[in-house]
């Protein structure tokens, strides 16, 4: 839209106030309602690329990025709520004309928003970027709990299970009353158990069939004896 366009928005109830009646100002919204808006653009603001910025001004903006993802994230808005968070962490990704200050509150909002896009990533089962986004976090904190928990449920679903385990008892070392964390360990060693089961049956088929074959070639391996060689009495 351009500065002084109106327009005519369609909202679908999913977007608007859904199955709940709603009562606006001007009039209450019943349940599962379509609802329509004039808008007209008086004025905007253009939001700053980050090299417009001066560093405090890009931890703000990174803040705010953050709690607008986490608005998102309670809605169920999950890929929303990951690109405010991607949004976030591009604006103090490059921090070294910060202050030591600005370096520290720099990494808070770098491990919160890298944390909260990977609980978005799971939620949208990409487990991959789950557990980079993961690592990220233990690279600035090596004993955030929850980067081990969650980088433990992307190697469950990328079936690493082994590193899922490594991750999952470092945490619990480093917070042993961690009520999430003992549930993911309980349903990971069901989960290594229902795996070995299936691993040792399958090598007992492979081998059970190994012998089998070579039971069958040993009962066809009766030799003939050799004919006597004829003379050729042309010669």
């Amino acid at each position: 839209m351009k500065k002084g366009e109106v327009a005519l928005l369609t909202i679908a109830p999913e977007y608007a106030f859904g199955s709940s009646e709603s009562k606006q100002e001007l009039a209450v919204v019943p349940p599962n309602s379509t609802v329509y808006y004039e808008v007209e653009l008086v004025s905007f603001v253009k939001e700053k690329e980050s090299w417009d910025l001066n560093t405090q001004e890009k931890i703000e903006a990174a803040g705010k990025k953050k709690e607008e993802g986490n608005v998102l994230f309670k809605a169920g808005k999950y890929l929303r709520a990951s690109k405010r968070y991607e949004k976030a962490v591009k604006y103090i990704d490059y921090d070294t004309s910060f202050s030591e200050e600005e370096k520290k509150q720099s990494k808070v909002l770098k491990v919160a928003c890298n944390l909260n896009d990977a609980a978005c990533k799971l939620k949208l089962k990409d487990y991959k970027q789950a557990e980079k986004l993961c690592t990220k976090v233990l690279e600035l904190e090596s004993a955030n709990v929850k980067a081990l928990y969650r980088r433990a449920q992307a190697y469950i679903n990328l079936a690493d299970l082994d590193l899922a385990e490594l991750d999952i008892k470092k945490a619990l070392e480093l917070d042993p009353d961690n009520r999430e964390v003992k549930l993911e360990y309980k349903a990971l060693k069901e989960k290594i158990k229902e795996y070995n089961k299936k691993e040792a049956k399958f090598y007992g088929n492979m081998f059970a069939k190994m012998n089998k074959m070579d039971s069958g070639d040993s009962s066809k391996s009766t030799a003939k004896e050799p004919e006597p060689m004829s003379i050729d009495s042309k010669a």
